[in-house]
């Protein structure tokens, strides 16, 4: 096992809460240990859709994959991401622009968005 310096697991975390699938799967592995058949069906993607992600969560630490009998159960890799996750969920963030990376395939936005600890977004333009 590597030790990563602090700046490259926080890039880590960051990429996988980067799309909407990983992140999906990480809130859902927030509340307690999932099959990956029940986490495709509750996110509602293919099975290798979420294999390929299940896959990428596992590589950047943030989960495990635990045997239970003939299948997998998969759980956040430490119970402290719970509580970031949480943590995360509960802070009020209002962006004024989506994406000014200049990357291509990401428009700039000016639409004013809210997140709550609801899992609410409010749109304003």
């Amino acid at each position: 096992m590597r030790i990563l310096p602090t700046i490259d697991v926080l890039a880590r975390f960051g990429k996988a809460l980067a799309d909407p699938t990983r992140a999906a799967v990480l809130l859902q592995l927030k509340d307690g240990p999932a099959f990956p058949s029940d986490l495709a069906e509750s996110i509602g993607v293919s099975r290798q859709i979420l294999s390929n992600h299940l896959a990428c969560l596992r590589d950047c630490g943030l989960v495990a994959a635990e045997p239970a009998g003939r299948r997998v159960r998969y759980e956040l890799a430490d119970a402290k991401l719970a509580h970031a996750l949480n943590d995360l969920l509960g802070t009020i963030l209002t962006v004024d622009t989506i994406c000014g990376s200049g990357e291509p395939g990401h428009n700039q936005d000016t639409t004013t968005r809210s997140f709550s600890s609801d899992n609410i977004l409010e749109v304003r333009s």
